[in-house]
């Protein structure tokens, strides 16, 4: 026997309309129907629009009514809360009950509605603070099969407030989310973070680092997103209006990410500007005056040397003098130019400070990739150990394939992108092909910077922007690349996909990424990437190249963005003929 269907009434959000509802418009519905919503726990969403955009609460209760009576009464007695502003608008209320509803279930689908809300384009603001994810319970496997149900209801009154399930999910917002379910070694390690820094701003310590190391698909980001928005939640609670946190990191579209949430979560109004680039940070903050906590999220990006407006040579250390506790998550395999590239005696150093003070956690567990043990290491060798090995086909949710053109690799991530639920896939590649960010091309024959193969071409990412009217423009202001449905037609570089998911990566390997007698060899010669190939000063005074490792990380970059599947081109034909054996 199936799941029954979720119970969801709409009703206007005022004292009238839920009097009605409960005395006139209840009492007429069956006996089923009005002991799931009288007599059950509930979950209900007040939504109303503000400067064109919806903001939300979502909540739960064992009375519905009794509750939503107390939220009218507190916006009566402070105007500038969330449910005093509500008053003064067209607002509704969604009231949901299901036969399966306990206390535990309920919580779980007020933090899953949080976290979806959070992460629609149209919703300005979430009101609440954080959720209360729980642990195990029954019926806790029928969760995601209500939740599903009850999101298509909703979505059927209001597909504006209420997208399709797939479309949130792929959202970058979604995925950095602090409201993300944590695993259990997440919860330690926030939980161990929070400590630190309690302890840390009690004693009025300084220049204390956290060190988090762990590589792509880790859930670092989530981690640092979650603690940095519990350091908040925690101070609101203890009446603490003048906590100093902030969240740096060195890449434009991650920071709009975290830019997008601060600000819907209320965290802008409440505190000012509380993300950063990490040059401003450094510019508009004072060793005098050090704030309490500083989050970098990809410090591998952090400049080791200075650059147009950056004056220093550390950028980690210039951010440490500037803040009490620093929190540093940190993959050395994804540092991909000589300005990011750490001299081993100084990345040990910091390591070792935040070992000694019991501050170094390694985080290991692969969140990203629906891959298996064996795909994982046939990855691993690849990217790592420049060996190709037999392309296992153990994983029942993940696939590598491998294709002759790229006109064949073309055509099969259009086709995953055509599907709702693989939308969010892209082509990717080595930078080998001629780009200039600050300039378009001007010649009669190309009309685009582009990625090209013998007869196939394809524009480079942000090529076709350009192209777009103001208003579609606007639309896709805050959204990812690989969000962004121009970029179907586009190529990809580390430099857009970063840090991001794809559903599928169709990775193009450049003539940089070679087979010789055994091998992969990775060739300077062949990159346009710049800032991997050029000389880096070392801290002597000596100049030295590190193209090889650097474009070694551009690959492993390149090969852990799919979730589902990773589909491979590469351009040299040795390397294409050992890939192919190795998929037989």
């Amino acid at each position: 026997m199936g799941i029954s269907q979720p119970v969801i009434r709409k009703i206007e959000d005022n004292q009238n309309a839920l009097d009605y509802f409960e005395l006139v418009s209840l009492p007429s519905e069956d006996d089923k129907i009005q002991e799931i919503i009288a007599s059950f726990p509930t979950v209900y969403i007040h939504n109303w629009k503000d400067i064109g955009d919806y903001e939300v609460y979502i909540g739960e209760s064992n009375n519905v009514f009794a509750r939503t009576r107390q939220h009218y009464d507190e916006g009566i007695k402070d105007d500038k809360s969330w449910q005093g502003e509500m008053l003064g608008k067209i607002a509704s209320l969604y009231i949901i009950g299901h036969e399966h509803f306990n206390k535990s279930m309920t919580l779980d689908i007020e933090n899953r509605l949080m976290h979806y809300m959070l992460s629609v384009p149209s919703v300005r603001r979430v009101h609440n603070l954080r959720g209360n994810p729980q642990n195990k319970y029954y019926p806790i496997e029928e969760l995601d099969v209500i939740f599903s149900k009850i999101w298509r209801k909703l979505r059927s009154d209001n597909n504006e407030l209420f997208p399709l399930e797939s479309s949130i999910r792929d959202s970058a917002i979604f995925k950095a989310s602090p409201l993300h379910k944590l695993a259990n070694d997440q919860i330690e390690a926030r939980d161990m973070i929070v400590d630190r820094v309690r302890s840390a701003l009690q004693n009025n310590q300084t220049g204390q680092i956290i060190f988090i190391e762990g590589e792509a698909g880790t859930g670092k980001t989530v981690l640092n997103s979650s603690t940095f928005y519990e350091i908040f939640c925690q101070a609101e609670e203890q009446g603490n209006k003048n906590i100093r946190c902030s969240m740096i990191v060195n890449h434009e579209e991650q920071i709009t990410v975290y830019e997008q949430i601060a600000s819907k979560l209320g965290l802008t109004d409440k505190y000012g500007e509380v993300v950063y680039k990490p040059t401003r940070f450094i510019n508009t903050h004072s060793e005098d005056n050090p704030i309490d906590v500083a989050f970098i999220d990809e410090a591998h990006l952090l400049l080791t040397q200075g650059k147009q407006s950056y004056r220093g040579n550390n950028q980690l250390q210039d951010i440490m003098d500037r803040a009490k506790v620093t929190v540093v998550v940190f993959d050395e395999n994804q540092i991909l130019t000589t300005e990011q590239f750490w001299e081993v005696e100084l990345l040990e150093k910091y390591r070792r400070q935040a070992k000694d003070a019991e501050n170094y956690l390694v985080l290991k567990k692969q969140m990203r990739m629906h891959a298996d043990q064996d795909t994982l290491a046939w990855i691993d060798s690849f990217t790592k150990e420049g060996v190709v090995q037999k392309i296992p086909n153990s994983s029942v949710d993940y696939e590598i394939r491998i294709f002759d053109s790229p006109d064949e690799l073309d055509c099969a991530i259009q086709r995953k992108a055509g599907c709702v639920q693989t939308s969010l896939s892209r082509i990717i590649a080595t930078y080998d092909w001629d780009y200039n960010s600050r300039s378009r091309r001007t010649d009669r024959v190309m009309k685009y910077w582009e990625v090209m193969i013998d007869k196939w071409h394809k524009p480079w990412n942000r090529e076709l922007e350009q192209e777009l009217s103001n208003k579609e423009k606007r639309a896709i202001k805050n959204l990812s690349w690989a969000e962004q449905p121009q970029t179907i037609g586009e190529v990809g570089s580390t430099f857009t996909i970063q840090g991001f998911d794809l559903n599928y990566a169709g990775v193009i390997l450049g003539p940089s990424v070679k087979y010789r007698d055994g091998h992969i060899v990775f060739d300077p010669a062949a990159s346009y990437n710049v800032k991997a190939i050029r000389n880096r000063t070392l801290s002597d005074g000596t100049k030295r190249k590190y193209g090889e490792i650097l474009l070694q990380h551009e690959v492993r970059v390149l090969m852990t963005r799919g979730v589902n599947g990773l589909y491979i081109y590469a351009c040299d034909e040795e390397l294409r003929n050992e890939l192919n054996k190795a998929a037989k």
